[in-house]
C-alpha cells in the first residue's frame, strides 16, 4: 500500500532563500518474498514559497531568527505545522556557508521540525545538487550527450560535468551576479576582493551598464574556459574557489551547456540592468552572447530554483549478508554518499587513492563512499581495490557500500592494510547515489539495517 509523506525543503543560499512543500507518494517495489524496496513514485508540489533575499546581520553574518521567521511564516502559509512534517532537507549554499554562524543557523533550523537532512553544501554537493535539480541529468541520462551544467548564483557558479546521467567531476567558480552590488542611487555599495586585481570598480562610484559590463565580460571569459570554448588563461585559476581546490579542467570533447540560479533567468529575458542591484542582468546578457550560448544549450527545467531541496525520502532496506565490520560505533547516522564510478575503479592503486582522498575531502564530516564493485573478481584486482581505497581514506574512519556482492573478500583486503584501531564498515548489495544520505543500524542476523536519503529535487516530479 502507498504512504504519503509530507516533505520540506530549504535552501538558504547567498542571495536568496525558498522553501517548498511536496507530497511524495512512497511504494514498495519488492516482491512479496523479498526484503522490502521503497521508492517514490510521485512527487507532487503542495507550497511553493516566494523568493526572499538572505537575512544577514550587518554585513556579514546569515541572521539565524530571520531565517526561522521565514520558516514559520511559509508553514503558515502551507497551512502545515511541524508536526505534519515526515521528511525534509535543510541545505545552506553559496557563500552562506562559509559564515561563521552557518553551523549554529543549521542547528536551530534542523531542529525546528522533522527528521531532517541537514548539511553545508560546500561547493562539490552544491554542484551536484543543482545539476539534479535543473534536470541536466536527466537531459544527459535521456539523450546520451555529455552536459556541463553551471549554476550561476549570487556569489559563485558551481560547475557539474555529467555523463550518461552520473555527475563525473564538478568544480566552483567566483562568478556570480552578486559580486558588485549598488543601491537606488546607482552608487556602488560592495566590490567583492575577488574582482580586486580583475577590474577598478570602488564603493562609491556610479554604476552603469558601461561600467558594469567589462566585469561581465571577464567572468564570462572564465566560465568559457571552464567549457573548453577559450584558450585557459590564469583567469581561471585565480577565480576558481579555494574550498573547490584545483581549476576545472576543461571537457575534452563538445558539451551541451546547462545553466541554473538566479543569473540563468536574465540569459534570454532581457531584464532593467538596474532590476537587482547588481550585476546579475548584464552577467546575464553576456553570457547569452558569448560561446556559451553560441553551440547546444538549455536552461534548467528549474533555474533559481534548482537547488531547492523537495525532500529526504528515507528508504529502508537491508545491505547483503557479506559484511565486514570492526570498531565502528553503530548506528550511524546522516553519513554523505560519495561516489566512486565502474571506470574510476579501475584505476591503478595510486591514481585511485588520489580520487578517493578528493572525494572524501569535499564532504565536511565523515563519508560513505559507494562504488559499484566487480562481479566475480579475481584475487589481484581485489587486492588492487583494497590498496587504492586503503589509502585513500588516509586515517578517516572507513565506510564502503559496493552494489556487486564482495564486501566480505574485500573488507578483509582492506582491514590488512588499515591500521587496526580504524572504524570499518564494508557493506554490498546497495546502490548509492551522489547527494544521499545514509544510516547504518545495528546487525540484523548478518546483514546491517540501512536507511537511504535520497535528497528529492525535481519537487514537482
Amino acid at each position: 500500500m502507498a504512504e504519503r509523506l509530507c516533505s520540506v525543503g530549504l535552501d538558504v543560499g547567498t542571495t536568496s532563500t525558498q522553501l517548498v512543500v511536496s507530497e511524495l507518494t512512497v511504494e514498495n517495489q519488492a516482491s512479496s518474498f523479498a526484503v522490502p524496496q521503497l521508492q517514490i513514485t510521485g512527487r507532487q508540489l503542495r507550497h511553493q514559497s516566494e523568493v526572499y533575499l538572505t537575512p544577514l546581520i550587518g554585513t556579514g553574518l546569515v541572521d539565524g531568527t530571520g531565517i526561522r521567521e521565514i520558516v514559520e511564516k511559509e508553514y503558515h502559509r502551507a497551512g502545515i505545522s511541524p508536526a505534519d512534517v515526515d521528511t525534509g532537507a535543510v541545505i545552506i549554499t553559496g557563500e552562506t556557508s562559509r559564515r561563521e554562524n552557518a553551523r549554529q543557523v543549521l542547528d536551530a533550523l534542523s531542529a525546528f521540525a522533522g527528521e531532517f537532512v541537514v548539511a553545508t553544501a560546500g561547493p562539490h554537493l552544491e554542484s551536484v545538487l543543482a545539476a539534479k535539480g535543473a534536470g541536466a541529468t536527466d537531459f544527459s541520462e535521456k539523450t546520451g550527450k555529455k552536459v556541463l551544467h553551471m549554476d550561476i548564483g549570487g556569489g559563485t557558479s558551481n560547475l557539474a560535468l555529467v555523463e550518461n546521467g552520473n555527475v563525473m567531476s564538478t568544480a566552483c567558480l567566483n562568478v556570480g551576479g552578486r559580486l558588485v552590488k549598488f543601491d537606488e542611487q546607482d552608487q556602488i555599495t560592495y566590490v567583492s576582493p575577488v574582482l580586486k586585481e580583475l577590474c577598478k570598480l570602488n564603493v562609491g562610484e556610479t554604476a552603469s551598464p558601461d561600467v558594469l559590463r567589462p566585469v561581465a565580460k571577464v567572468l564570462v571569459e572564465a566560465l568559457e574556459m571552464a567549457a573548453g570554448l577559450r584558450e585557459v588563461t590564469p583567469l581561471l585559476e585565480q577565480l576558481s574557489t579555494r574550498e573547490a581546490g584545483d581549476a576545472p579542467e576543461p571537457p575534452e570533447s563538445a558539451v551541451v551547456v546547462s545553466f541554473s540560479g538566479g543569473v540563468a533567468d536574465c540569459i534570454e529575458t532581457v531584464r532593467d540592468w538596474r532590476e537587482f542591484g547588481d550585476l546579475g542582468p548584464i552577467l546575464g546578457e553576456e553570457i547569452g552572447k558569448s560561446r556559451l550560448c553560441r553551440g547546444e544549450y538549455r536552461l534548467g527545467d528549474h533555474t533559481i530554483r534548482a537547488t531547492v531541496i523537495g525532500a529526504g525520502c528515507h528508504s529502508v532496506r537491508l545491505s547483503g549478508s557479506t559484511v565486514f565490520c570492526r570498531n565502528a560505533s553503530l548506528p550511524l547516522k546522516n553519513l554523505p554518499v560519495a561516489q566512486v564510478t565502474s571506470r574510476e575503479q579501475e584505476l591503478a592503486p595510486e591514481e585511485l587513492a588520489q580520487l578517493v582522498e578528493k572525494r572524501l575531502s569535499q564532504q565536511d564530516t565523515d563519508s560513505v563512499l559507494a562504488l559499484p564493485g566487480f562481479s566475480s573478481p579475481e584475487y589481484d584486482r581485489v587486492v588492487a581495490l583494497a590498496e587504492g581505497l586503503s589509502r585513500g581514506f588516509g586515517g578517516r574512519p572507513v565506510y564502503v557500500a559496493l552494489e556487486q556482492d564482495m564486501a566480505k573478500a574485500l573488507g578483509q583486503a582492506m582491514a590488512l592494510r588499515l591500521p587496526k584501531d580504524t572504524s570499518f564498515v564494508c557493506m554490498d548489495s546497495l546502490k548509492l547515489q551522489q547527494g544521499s544520505y545514509l544510516d547504518i543500524g545495528e546487525p540484523v542476523g548478518p546483514a546491517l539495517p540501512v536507511v537511504i536519503k535520497t535528497l528529492v529535487l525535481s519537487a514537482n516530479g
